[in-house]
């Protein structure tokens, strides 16, 4: 395996030819079921699944994706390699999962570059046939909980000017036009964490033959100084639920900023709190 989480079509084919690994689809299940990759098995909670941060809602999500990780065969031997449809259509889901699963301390996970597009682009064989994973145990640790911010996590950083509180959501979030990607009443309040930044979550990525990529280290340096991140740069992200977050994530240790964390709650958590202070209407 090469020494990025980023890997291509080729890589995964051959991954599954030399070792262990479980190849995890998070669309949903109707596109899963029109085709997949051969031998994936479907785990679409990556995307759907809205957390918060309190101490029940941090247990309630470990128990539950320890759970579904370890029923499509996730013992630590295997490498998890996870797929959305295209980098830029799928929120970043398949980001999610690599977040997800390195937070629970998992120690061999890969994301499909480019997703399942990039698969079909390559000419790479599909299939419709149904998977039946064998259950493993799922060796949870603790070695990524540091990964994780909560609600008070956030707070401390917005007091904190060295940290850059990173808004990756569309520019109808940022503006606080709409509340979310669900419509723009689905959170009670419309706007922003006070003192963020915002790098809107596609300008890490652009268009190849195969379908959107992630920029290179350079490009991705780029667009993180246009708002004040250098290499050591502590960075808070967070947009509605932590998808587009992740996949900024992914970015941003892909081009060497080392102190990055996510705020997984996001939006859909802080809004919901009228004690947690916002900034509304237009940034500027």
């Amino acid at each position: 395996m090469t020494d990025t989480p980023l890997i291509s079509p080729a890589e995964v084919a051959q991954l599954m030819e030399t070792g262990p690994c479980v190849v995890i689809d998070t669309r949903d299940p109707e596109s899963y079921a029109a085709g997949h990759i051969p031998g994936a098995v479907n785990v679409h909670d990556i995307f759907t699944y809205l957390a918060t941060s309190s101490p029940e809602g941090i247990a309630e999500l470990k128990g539950k994706f320890e759970d579904a990780f370890g029923a499509v065969g996730l013992s630590g031997e295997e490498t998890a390699i996870i797929y959305e449809q295209s980098m830029n259509t799928g929120f970043g889901q398949s980001c999610r999962g690599y977040f997800l699963l390195q937070y629970l301390g998992y120690p061999k996970i890969a994301v499909l570059h480019g997703g399942f597009e990039a698969w079909t682009a390559a000419e790479m064989p599909v299939s419709s046939d149904a998977v039946a994973p064998e259950p493993k145990t799922f060796p949870s640790s603790e070695t990524g909980m540091s990964l994780m911010m909560g609600v008070e996590d956030m707070l401390a950083a917005v007091k904190d000017e060295s940290v850059v509180k990173l808004d990756v959501r569309d520019i109808d979030e940022w503006i606080a036009e709409s509340s979310s990607p669900y419509g723009k009443d689905f959170c009670p309040r419309k706007g922003r964490i006070p003192g963020a930044k915002w790098i809107e979550w596609y300008r890490m990525m652009k268009p190849t033959p195969s379908g959107p990529m992630i920029k290179s280290k350079e490009e991705v340096l780029a667009e993180c100084a246009t708002v004040g991140i250098m290499p050591d740069t502590p960075v808070a992200l967070y947009c509605f639920k932590g998808a587009r977050a992740s996949n900024t994530y992914l970015a941003l240790k892909e081009a060497g900023v080392k102190d990055v964390k996510i705020y997984f709650g996001s939006w859909n958590e802080w809004s919901r709190d009228p004690a947690l202070p916002i900034e509304e209407g237009l940034p500027y």
